[in-house]
This record gives C-alpha cells, sequence and structure tokens, in this order.
C-alpha cells in the first residue's frame, strides 16, 4: 500500500493541550489550531519524503523506514529517530518521549501522537 498523495487536514482532537505540552507559543498554537494543513507524503520504496504545510509554515522531513534519520518535530526541534513500519500501512516511531504512528486505511490518513497521558489525534483525507 503507498502512502504517496495530497492529505487536507479533516478533524483533529487535543491540538491545543498537546501544542501547549510541546512548549509552543500560545499565539502560534491559536494561528494553527484552525488552519487546514496539507500533507504531501511521497513514498520511494522504504524512503519517505512529508511535507506538512500549515499557513506558512511548512515542516519537510525525509526518512528511510528502519535507519536513524533526523526527524523535525512540530515545535520545531530536531531530534534522531528511527520510523518502522508496521504492516504495510502503519508507520511508528518514538522521539523525545512522544510516540507517533501514522496509519493509512484507503483514502484517510490517521496520526497519533502520545506524550506521557495526552494524546493528540488528527484526521486528513487524500485530495
Amino acid at each position: 500500500m503507498s502512502f504517496t498523495g495530497k492529505y487536507e487536514l479533516q478533524s483533529q482532537e487535543n491540538f491545543e493541550p498537546f501544542m501547549r505540552a510541546l512548549g509552543l507559543p500560545e499565539d502560534q498554537i491559536q494561528k494553527g489550531k484552525d488552519v487546514k494543513s496539507i500533507s504531501e507524503i511521497v513514498q520511494d520504496g522504504k524512503k519517505f519524503t512529508i511535507t506538512v504545510t500549515t499557513g506558512s509554515k511548512v515542516l519537510k522531513n525525509t526518512f528511510t523506514v528502519g535507519e536513524e534519520s533526523e526527524i523535525e518535530m512540530l515545535n520545531g526541534e530536531k531530534v534522531k529517530a528511527v520510523v518502522q513500519m508496521e504492516g504495510n500501512n502503519k508507520l511508528v516511531t518514538q522521539m523525545k518521549g512522544i510516540k507517533s504512528a501514522t496509519e493509512l486505511n484507503g483514502d484517510t490518513i490517521t496520526h497519533t501522537m502520545t506524550m506521557g497521558n495526552l494524546t493528540m489525534k488528527r484526521v486528513s483525507k487524500r485530495i
């Protein structure tokens, strides 16, 4: 199953408390909470490039499944992480105490991030 495509954010849960826990400034949280971000994913075998555009902010990460890569987090911090594939439709990684899972089901991507007892869930549809 290929992740390649463009996806528009449809819904999100716990965005504001999660971003506060990450240490984002309140003005950035308020600007970002209602923006319909666009995620563009290019998959070439085990290599992925994921570009998320939220208003004027662009976050781009390139990684190869199973290899250590530098990943830029939502707060701009860059960390080393290894992304693994579960089955043929789920990418999982751990970075700085955050568990991230991105699951593709048909034309829908569900991205779940968990830090401690706080979970943010974002659902995007292919456009």
